[in-house]
């Protein structure tokens, strides 16, 4: 898939772009790439234009400002969204992209027909994982990120899954993550609200996934809020990757919720 770019304020957005109808947007979660999205946009592009972007500090995306927040990346996204005259969007996150949606959500609901977290939550950083994100940010100060990434994407895969090659394929899109990108997004994620309220305010069709065997965010994290507009989905044989481990039952859940809207 060829990839295009927009140069943005505070960032560069490398992305892909396929299909046509109605716009999908896929945001990866971190220290991850669009790469990430490879087996699902063949088939949710189809009958839909599907652009999954880096996000900044990214794959192949800049990130020019220190100090990023949860809002600064919905921001960027905004102003991506602006540049490609794109005025409604149906928006999938992943973990961190999820993060960003439910800023995106709260911001600037009228760009949205619906939104999906993806192995993400509504809820802040408990206090423990707050110092994790700091241990983390000096270990990339220190070590670099390829040590950061050598420990922390075996923990995104089902224990069952870790053997497989897609484990070291993410590993290789970690690596591409600047060191900036990987500290602004620690810094952003520590420091992020409860958006729950988001949840239980957003009229908008909503579909929240959770991995069965989701190390990262258990499900009862991602399903924090039950209304008659939120669809629920457990990805059965799946960690935190559903996109990579079970691609074809993210697709069919994916399928079946852009049916309804």
């Amino acid at each position: 898939m060829k990839t295009k770019s927009v140069t943005l304020p505070d960032a560069t957005i490398t992305y892909v772009d396929e299909g046509e109808g109605n716009a999908i947007i896929l945001l990866h979660g971190f220290c991850g790439s669009s790469g990430y999205w490879e087996k699902i946009i063949p088939e949710i592009s189809v009958s839909n234009r599907v652009i999954a972007l880096d996000l900044p500090g990214h794959g192949e995306s800049s990130i020019d400002k220190e100090n990023f927040s949860i809002e600064d990346y919905a921001d960027i996204l905004k102003g991506f969204l602006d540049q490609l005259n794109i005025q409604k969007v149906t928006m999938f996150g992943h973990s961190l992209g999820g993060y960003i949606t439910l800023a995106f959500a709260e911001k600037y609901s009228h760009y949205l027909n619906g939104f999906s977290l993806v192995h993400s939550t509504a809820y802040p950083d408990s206090e423990e994982a707050k110092k994790g994100r700091e241990a983390n940010a000096d270990k990339v100060k220190n070590e670099g990120v390829k040590s950061l990434i050598d420990g922390l994407v075996p923990k995104l895969f089902s224990p069952e899954n870790v053997e497989h090659d897609y484990v070291k394929t993410a590993k290789e899109i970690g690596y591409l993550t600047s060191a900036q990108g990987t500290i602004s997004a620690l810094t952003a994620m520590k420091n992020r609200d409860d958006r729950n309220h988001v949840l239980e305010t957003t009229t908008l069709p909503v579909l929240l996934i959770a991995g069965e065997q989701d190390q990262i965010i258990p499900a009862e994290k991602t399903f924090s809020v039950s209304r008659d507009n939120i669809k629920q989905g457990i990805i059965n044989n799946s960690g935190h990757m559903s996109m990579v481990e079970n691609h074809q039952d993210l697709i069919s859940e994916m399928k079946e919720y852009l049916s309804t809207i």
